[in-house]
C-alpha cells in the first residue's frame, strides 16, 4: 500500500491494534517498547524493531534512523527530541511534536483551548501547597476538581476535594507534581468523539459516544450516544473537529467532553492518538480508528467514519488482581454471544486496574445489544446489580405490557380510549420480538410533548412510529412532520362517523408529509408494516415475516383440505 516504514512510539495495545491494521495494508512498521514481548510486536515480527523506553531520548533516535514516518501510542514522550528530529532529518512526525507538547500539559492545554474560544471549565494553576488551594476554593468553591498538570491519564493525577480538611490528603495523593485547579462540572454525561485528520487538513468526525468510568478508568462506551436532543450530537461533532484544527499534525484524536444538564459541552481534554472511546470502531465502522490514523499520516484517502451497524458497546477488561482467570472467564462468556468480539492485549502481567483486554459487542436492536452485554456485565467478578440493570436492562418479558428501555418501534395515541385498538399491535410486535414503547401522546392536549417526542425519535433509537389517529386525526400528520422517520396511522373508530373522519384524514396529509395509513381500527397491519419496513435493514425480520406468512397460507389451506373433505354444508358443523 506503501513503501515508507511507519515507526510506533510505544507497544501497548493501542500500538498492538495499530499494528494489526498495519499489516491488512501492508504498511511496515518498527516499535519501540521494552522488551520482545511488547503487546505489540507481537503482532508483527520484525529484526527492526527497537528494545527500550518510549520516553528514551537515545532510543528515539534509534528509532527514527530505522523509519520514514514517526507516530505515538501515548503522548508521554520526549518532545525535545522529537522536534530535534523534525528539524535535522526528513522523518515526518504525525501528530506534530508542537501538538503533543501542549497535550502532554493539561493547563497548557486547558489554556490553549480557551484561547481558540473553545468551551472549557473554567480552571486556574496553583502551587502544590495548602494556601494556593485554598485561594482556588475561594475562587470556585467546592466541590473541587484538582488536578496533575503532566503524566495524568486513566483519571491518576485527579482528586475531587469536598473540603479543605482534605487539602493534605489530595497533595499528598497527586504526589508534588505540578497541579492546577477546574471549576467542578456537574456534568449528566460523559461523552466523546474521534476526530481523524489528514496531512492536507481534511477533518472527518466519527459517532458521538457516550463513556462510562468507574474508579476514573473508561468500562463502558455506547455507540452512537442516545439523547433526547438530535442538536447534542451535530455539536458535540463540530465542537470537537473545531478543537482538532486548533493543532497541527495527521492522525486520529479522542476529544472527552462533559454533556451538562442544560445541553451545553465542555471539552474535558484531548488524546492526540487512538482512544478507548473508539476501540468500538473496529467491528462497527466502515474503517477502524487505527486504519484511518495510519490513512492519516501516510496521506492515503481518509475511510468512511460511519457506523454500519445500529448500534455497539466496548466493556474494558481490567485486571481484578495477579490471577488472569478472571479476565478469561469472562472472554469465555463473551465467546457465546451473537455479534461480540474478544480483544486480549496479550499483556504478561495481570495486575489490579490493568487493561488486559476489552470486548465489542453490535447488534441491529439497542435493546437487545443491551441484554446481551447484560450476560457479559454480570459475569464481571465485581458485578453490581444495580449498575447491571441501569446500563444492561432486560427485555421485557412479552405480554408484560411494558415498554422497552431501548425501543425500535414507538407506539402512540391521543388518549387511553384508543388502548384496546392499539394493542394488538404492541402483541404482533412481541410475536416478532422487536422491542417498543407504548405511550400516549395527544397532539391537543400535549402539544409541546408531542413536538418533543417527534423531533427525539430518530437520536434516541427509534425507527418506525406506529400513531392511532381518532377524533381530529391529527397525531400522525404532525408527527411525521417533525421527525425523518416513516410514520404509520392508524385510523380509530369514534363515536360518530365509524373512523372514516380519520381515514380521510390521513389519507389527505399534503405533499412532502408522507403517512402511511391501514384500514379502520387495523392496528394488527400496522405492526406488520413496522416490521417489514424494519427488515429493510434487520434481516432476521424478514426471514421471520416469511415464517408469519407461510403459517397463514398453512391456515388457509387447512381450511381448504377441511371445506373438501367434509362439504360446505357441513363445515360449520365439523370438529375435524
Amino acid at each position: 500500500m506503501d513503501s515508507r516504514r511507519v515507526g510506533i512510539l510505544g507497544g501497548g495495545q493501542l500500538g498492538r491494534m495499530l499494528a494489526a491494521s498495519a499489516s491488512l495494508l501492508n504498511v511496515d512498521v518498527v516499535i519501540l517498547d521494552n522488551g520482545d514481548d511488547a503487546p505489540a510486536k507481537q503482532i508483527v515480527a520484525s529484526s527492526s524493531h527497537v528494545d527500550g523506553s518510549f520516553s528514551n531520548a537515545s532510543k528515539i533516535r534509534e528509532l527514527a534512523e530505522k523509519v520514514d514516518i514517526l507516530t505515538v501510542e501515548i503522548e508521554h514522550v520526549d518532545v525535545t527530541v522529537l522536534e530535534d528530529i523534525a528539524k535535522t532529518s526528513k522523518v515526518e512526525i504525525h501528530p506534530s511534536p508542537s501538538m503533543i507538547r501542549i497535550i502532554q500539559d493539561k493547563l497548557v492545554q486547558k489554556q490553549h483551548l480557551r484561547s481558540e474560544g473553545l468551551a472549557v471549565a473554567d480552571f486556574v494553576e496553583v502551587d502544590s501547597n495548602a494556601d494556593s488551594v485554598k485561594a482556588a476554593v475561594k475562587q470556585f468553591g467546592l466541590p473541587l476538581m484538582l488536578k496533575s498538570r503532566t503524566l495524568a491519564c486513566d483519571g491518576r493525577g485527579n482528586y475531587v476535594l469536598k473540603g479543605v480538611d482534605d487539602i493534605p490528603e489530595a497533595l499528598s495523593a497527586l504526589g508534588g507534581k505540578p497541579l492546577y485547579a477546574e471549576r467542578f462540572m456537574p456534568f449528566v454525561k460523559e461523552v466523546a468523539v474521534m476526530v481523524v485528520r489528514s496531512v492536507d487538513g481534511e477533518t472527518q468526525s466519527y459517532p458521538v459516544v457516550e463513556t462510562i468510568h468507574k474508579d476514573n478508568i473508561c468500562q463502558l462506551v455506547f455507540a452512537p450516544l442516545r439523547h433526547s436532543n438530535p442538536d447534542v450530537l451535530s455539536r458535540a461533532r463540530t465542537l470537537a473537529e473545531d478543537a482538532v484544527r486548533t493543532f497541527t499534525g495527521a492522525g486520529i484524536f479522542g476529544v472527552e467532553m462533559f454533556l451538562l444538564e442544560d445541553d451545553s459541552l465542555l471539552i474535558n481534554e484531548i488524546a492526540p492518538r487512538p482512544h478507548n472511546s473508539g476501540h468500538y470502531t473496529i467491528e462497527a465502522c466502515y474503517t477502524s480508528q487505527y486504519e484511518n490514523h495510519l490513512r492519516a499520516i501516510l496521506g492515503l484517502p481518509l475511510g468512511s467514519t460511519a457506523m454500519k451497524v445500529s448500534a455497539a458497546a466496548m466493556l474494558n477488561l481490567l485486571g481484578y488482581s495477579t490471577d488472569m482467570s478472571d479476565i478469561t472467564n469472562v472472554a469465555h462468556t463473551a465467546l457465546k454471544i451473537p455479534g461480540a468480539s474478544v480483544h486480549l492485549y496479550g499483556k504478561r502481567e495481570c495486575r489490579k486496574g490493568r487493561k488486559m483486554g476489552h470486548i465489542t459487542l453490535v447488534n441491529d436492536h439497542e435493546a437487545v445489544l443491551r441484554a446481551n452485554l447484560r450476560h457479559i456485565f454480570s459475569a464481571l467478578p465485581d458485578s453490581d446489580s444495580a449498575l447491571t440493570n441501569l446500563f444492561t436492562p432486560a427485555l421485557p418479558e412479552p405480554g408484560s405490557g411494558k415498554s422497552a428501555a431501548h425501543p425500535l418501534v414507538g407506539i402512540i395515541m391521543g388518549s387511553d380510549s384508543d388502548l384496546p385498538v392499539m394493542l394488538p399491535a404492541a402483541r404482533h410486535l412481541d410475536q416478532f420480538e422487536v422491542p417498543y414503547e407504548l405511550t400516549i401522546v395527544s397532539a391537543h392536549r400535549t402539544p409541546e410533548r408531542m413536538t418533543e417526542y417527534a423531533r427525539s425519535a430518530t437520536t434516541r433509537g427509534l425507527r418506525v412510529i406506529i400513531a392511532g389517529a381518532g377524533g381530529a386525526a391529527h397525531l400522525p400528520g404532525m408527527v411525521a412532520a417533525m421527525t425523518s422517520l416513516p410514520v404509520i396511522g392508524v385510523p380509530v373508530k369514534g363515536s360518530t362517523l365509524d373512523g372514516v373522519d380519520s381515514l380521510h384524514s390521513i389519507v389527505q396529509m399534503p405533499r412532502g408529509i408522507p403517512v402511511a395509513t391501514v384500514a379502520i381500527n387495523n392496528s394488527t397491519n400496522a405492526a406488520l408494516l413496522a416490521v417489514r419496513i424494519l427488515g429493510g435493514s434487520v434481516p432476521h425480520l424478514l426471514s421471520s415475516m416469511d415464517a408469519f406468512l407461510k403459517k397463514q397460507e398453512d391456515e388457509v389451506l387447512t381450511k381448504v383440505a377441511k371445506l373438501e373433505y367434509v362439504g360446505w354444508e357441513n363445515y360449520g358443523k365439523s370438529t375435524i
